[in-house]
């Protein structure tokens, strides 16, 4: 009995040292079949998103002038104020506010008593400039058209 234990060690030897073998055949043809070096495994991704083997520096690269890049809007005083012509559509006294109608835009204004001129009624036509205030477009600067 103690004959047939050891027979049974001797094969079990022989199959992890077949595994070993087998293993190590196939960690060398993996090694022979990956690639030279890393140069050859690194990809780029050129100026529309598509992956190429390029480097970047050889490609030809755009010139853009500094001037011509936008970073922020524009200032304010290079914006020119553009006077409009509009009709009173509401205006109340009491409580010193009113609106104004653009003739071109059709659009409304709000204005307050303190940019308009004394004596302004409704169903006058007047110029104005605008700005934006805190809810919307607001009418300042306004006068009146004889």
């Amino acid at each position: 009995m103690a004959g047939s234990q050891s027979f049974a060690k001797r094969e079990n030897e022989k199959k992890k040292q077949a595994k070993r073998l087998e293993k190590q055949k196939r960690k060398d043809e993996r090694k022979a079949a990956a690639p030279g070096s890393l140069d050859d495994m690194i990809a780029y991704v050129d100026e529309n998103g598509n992956i190429t083997d390029t480097p970047p520096e050889e490609r030809k690269k755009t010139e853009i002038k500094l001037e011509e890049v936008a970073i922020a809007t524009p200032k304010k005083e290079d914006v020119e104020p553009e006077i409009k012509q509009g009709r009173v559509e509401h205006f109340n006294d009491s409580k010193g506010y009113g609106f104004i109608k653009d003739v071109v835009s059709g659009e409304k204004y709000f204005f307050h008593v303190s940019a308009a001129p004394v004596g302004i009624k409704e169903g006058q036509t007047v110029t104005f400039d605008s700005e934006r205030g805190p809810r919307g477009m607001n009418a300042i600067r306004i006068s009146l058209i004889k």
